[in-house]
């Protein structure tokens, strides 16, 4: 039976050993039937410790967190549910350092714990398209000119220029799709769009001259901000609700991480996305959701290559 839990209280009240976590992952991961790991089949037999497994097939013996982010980790279950609280919970994410405090471990390991949780929250890899009403914008993720030593600027990279690009889609009242791409020309933005949206829905942007052709499979429909205009058509068209995405991804990167490598950046995007599509729900139902991603295991040998 899955337990309530609504605070980081609740939750260690509810999980007070190893064991209560290694049956509420199991509960979880197993709420189809039960699977060996590594073949697949679901010929399980159990053992006396109630932690470990046999598989009828392949006979070999694991745990419930082979296969998955938990993985040959050397901290305990009750450590990394607190991790998966505080990521799920907070609106901006929590920093490796400050999670290294809260948990008493190093800033090497918590920043570790984090990443493979943003590996839990990674897109799906074939999602239902995006329908009705989208807004579809760019934002920029890096330094400002201005704010950089001398030696460190480079010259004519003023606006976006030699930044990270993020393109986002958003249905209203509906998902948001986020994804960390190489540039910002009408080739990529568009592709990626019409990727991840139905053919026929109302597609809405500002004035940028990259989304110039997506009438041709969309009721395309803009706003031009360079002349001050940012609502019309009786406050239909507008991207206000993408730009607020934006503001959130910004003010995590800025306020929380402090800066974000364009190696790593699709993997905060990842988690931002995954934290703002969840948003409606409560703390049991959410954080069970991350439990329900954990498949994949993560070394840290693959993340740092």
């Amino acid at each position: 039976m899955l337990k309530n839990f609504d605070s980081l209280f609740d939750l260690m009240e509810a999980f007070p050993d190893e064991q209560a976590c290694v049956d509420h992952l199991r509960a979880i991961r197993w709420r189809d039937g039960e699977f060996c790991p590594h073949c697949g089949d679901n010929r399980v037999y159990h053992f006396s410790d109630r932690k470990t497994f046999k598989c009828g097939a392949c006979k070999a013996r694991f745990s419930i967190k082979v296969g998955t982010i938990f993985e040959d980790t050397k901290l305990p279950l009750r450590k990394w549910f607190m991790a998966i609280w505080l990521i799920t919970n907070h609106p901006k994410g929590i920093a490796s350092v400050t999670l290294a405090k809260d948990l008493k471990i190093t800033q090497k390991t918590a920043w570790f714990v984090l990443h493979r949780l943003r590996h839990a929250a990674r897109a799906a890899s074939f999602n239902a398209p995006l329908k009705g009403d989208v807004e579809a914008d760019t934002t920029f993720v890096g330094g400002k000119e201005k704010n950089k030593h001398a030696d460190k600027k480079t010259p004519g990279s003023q606006g976006g220029a030699n930044k990270a690009v993020v393109l986002g889609v958003i249905e209203r009242d509906g998902e948001l799709r986020a994804e960390h791409v190489g540039d910002a020309k009408a080739k990529t933005l568009q592709g990626n769009i019409r990727r991840n949206v139905k053919a026929g829905s109302a597609v809405l942007t500002d004035e940028d001259s990259a989304f110039i052709g997506l009438d041709r499979d969309f009721n395309h429909l803009t706003v031009n901000h360079s002349k001050g205009e940012y609502v019309r058509l009786g406050g239909f068209v507008h991207t206000n609700g993408i730009e607020s995405v934006w503001a959130l991804l910004k003010r995590q990167i800025v306020g929380i991480h402090h800066r974000v490598s364009p190696k790593h950046l699709q993997r905060y995007v990842d988690e931002m996305t995954w934290r703002f599509n969840r948003r409606e729900m409560r703390v049991t139902p959410r954080m069970n959701d991350m439990f329900a991603c954990v498949e994949g295991r993560l070394t840290y040998k693959a993340l740092i290559a």
